[in-house]
């Protein structure tokens, strides 16, 4: 597979059509947290969440799931390791300004043995979304989100730990999540943000099948489970319905839509391939490796 240097594909389901959530299995643990910093790196983190909160009111801290690693066994089954941690923590940790990402992941590395050991991590998810008319779905991204601005990407998002759990947020377990009910709000969350992103019912999309995850280098490793999801309507049904905008319609601009056959060579595409945000470009290397129907 060749692959980008702004992405990494660390994992690709061992069949051709992806994993169904029934192969796939969660370990819940406070071991798979983030390792607390210095009191003054600490404190540097509410520092970058309060500047981003002046130049963004819309954002708002919320637990997400932190990835510590998986792994498919001999029987085809996929093991993800998880714990908790949150938008803030991942704005000053991976997306934090300057050389600090860097300055992290070096002393993870030497304290830990582990590069993303002082990272947030979240695990988001991604969507490769073919039409009825086999085209691909991509989405022009507003200037309003956090990161990848202007740039083309799949639908997507963070799975919700808080579905998972009836718990407040500021009482929030790890111990206290389901494993069972983690794995289905994985697979949920990434056809909820297709309905909120692209304005389409739930109802018309399939059963994601889980395509692989990626890490994102241009922000120090986010990983990103990504999947494949197909859709009962045309693109020209898809465009109408989005054009009446849906809940989390102000994250893009513009829905764009390319052949199925393009997406399988579309690294070939520089024009196309270099508006691609990271993301995107993950979820597009497993669609070519694994070309499901």
């Amino acid at each position: 597979m060749e692959e980008d240097n702004e992405v990494t594909v660390i994992l690709v389901a061992p069949c051709r059509q992806g994993l169904p959530q029934e192969s796939v299995r969660v370990e819940l643990s406070t071991r798979y947290g983030r390792r607390t910093l210095s009191e003054s790196d600490e404190q540097d983190i509410e520092v970058v969440w309060q500047d981003r909160l002046r130049g963004n009111p819309r954002i708002f801290d919320a637990p997400k799931f932190r990835f510590s690693g998986a792994e498919v066994d001999s029987a085809g089954l996929l093991g993800i390791r998880l714990g908790l941690t949150g938008y803030r923590d991942y704005l000053g940790t991976n997306l934090a300004p300057g050389e600090k990402p860097a300055h992290l992941r070096r002393w993870g590395l030497t304290v830990c043995d582990d590069p993303q050991a002082y990272l947030a991590d979240p695990l988001g998810v991604g969507a490769v979304l073919c039409t009825r008319d086999n085209r691909l779905v991509l989405l022009h991204r507003s200037h309003s989100v956090a990161e990848a601005q202007g740039l083309l990407d799949v639908p997507g998002g963070h799975p919700e730990p808080l579905v998972a759990n009836d718990a407040l947020v500021d009482k929030l377990c790890v111990e206290d999540l389901q494993p069972e009910l983690v794995v289905q709000e994985i697979f949920h969350s990434v056809l909820a943000e297709i309905r909120d992103e692209v304005n389409l019912p739930i109802q018309c999309l399939s059963t994601p099948c889980l395509m692989g995850i990626v890490r994102n280098w241009t922000s120090m490793g986010r990983p990103s489970a990504d999947f494949f999801v197909r859709c009962d309507l045309s693109s020209e049904e898809i465009l109408q319905h989005y054009q009446q905008g849906g809940v989390e319609a102000h994250e893009s601009t513009d829905i764009m839509f390319i052949d199925r056959e393009l997406g399988l060579t579309l690294q070939n595409d520089r024009e196309i391939w270099r508006q691609l945000c990271p993301s995107a470009k993950g979820a597009m290397l497993l669609f070519t490796e694994l070309q499901p129907k």
